[in-house]
């Protein structure tokens, strides 16, 4: 939530919220949340002792993004995230205090449908540690998800088997990963990542999901430790993009993949006969 004596913003339409600026907003790296953030990812808790991991960007998206995402030309329609995009020039050690300002920096419509480009710099006093672009689909007339058929929903701790990390792989590990309803709530916790898909499931129908569906940043995290754990240092990943592409139900199966490409990986978690999210990573 942006701090209580940001002043209230004049109503606008969504398809006027292009240049819209966000923050800056302050942002410590703080032991108690990346220790949240590793156990909710499923990350190696050994390795994350002094800094956070990569994935942990998705808390510093959150530190502005509700501000966006809340204004209410945007909350009364469902929202949906389809790509996400971060860099990183450096670890981000924990205990040390970031700055995160947000801009919209491209809005378009098709099919009663906005999609919105929102970008993110978080900087500590040295400059940007982290910068990142999201792409938020906005519903209007239309689901932002499409028309797709309402889900039974599982218990909130009903989930399918999860694999271990191993420290320092020496190839890229082919891990299984699920998210029980409540290891959903924890994420959110963790990042502030508080929509409602993801917990609610009759806003998860509302949105064209069927019910409730797992965190893009969080199935883009699983993708990020298996990444990171090739590399022996806290600044593993210099880059990386995903596409959400699938939406995954909670507590269903789905499996953390990647090769090489050159001195890049491309990664992928798919499962029944679905690819959920397609990525590429650059290692550091």
């Amino acid at each position: 939530m942006p701090p209580a004596h940001q002043a209230p913003r004049d109503s606008l339409a969504i398809d006027q919220f292009e240049g819209r600026e966000y923050g800056p907003y302050p942002l410590r790296v703080c032991r108690e949340k990346v220790d949240e953030f590793v156990a909710a990812t499923g990350d190696d808790p050994k390795r994350w002792t002094e800094y956070a991991p990569p994935g942990w960007a998705a808390a510093a998206l959150f530190v502005v993004a509700p501000e966006l995402l809340e204004d209410p030309a945007v909350a009364s329609a469902p929202v949906i995230h389809g790509e996400q995009r971060f860099t990183w020039t450096g670890p981000l050690v924990i205990e040390s205090n970031l700055e995160v300002s947000g801009r919209v920096t491209r809005v378009r419509e098709r099919s009663g449908v906005h999609f919105l480009t929102f970008e993110i710099v978080a900087a500590d006093g040295e400059g940007p540690l982290i910068r990142g672009s999201s792409l938020f689909l906005v519903g209007g007339e239309s689901p932002p998800a499409g028309e797709g058929g309402e889900h039974a929903e599982p218990g909130p701790s009903e989930a399918s088997p999860n694999d271990s990390l191993l420290q320092h792989a020496s190839e890229f590990p082919s891990l299984r990963r699920s998210a029980s309803r409540s290891d959903l709530i924890r994420y959110a916790a963790a990042t502030r990542d508080w929509n409602p898909v993801h917990w609610d499931h009759q806003a998860a129908v509302n949105a064209g999901l069927g019910g409730v569906v797992v965190h893009g940043l969080l199935q883009a995290a699983w993708l990020m430790s298996a990444a990171s754990s090739l590399r022996d240092r806290p600044d593993s990943l210099a880059g990386a993009k995903f596409r959400f592409r699938t939406p995954l139900p909670a507590a269903a199966p789905a499996e953390v993949s990647g090769v090489f490409d050159g001195e890049e990986l491309e990664v992928s978690l798919d499962g029944n006969g679905r690819q959920f999210v397609s990525g590429r990573v650059i290692l550091s």
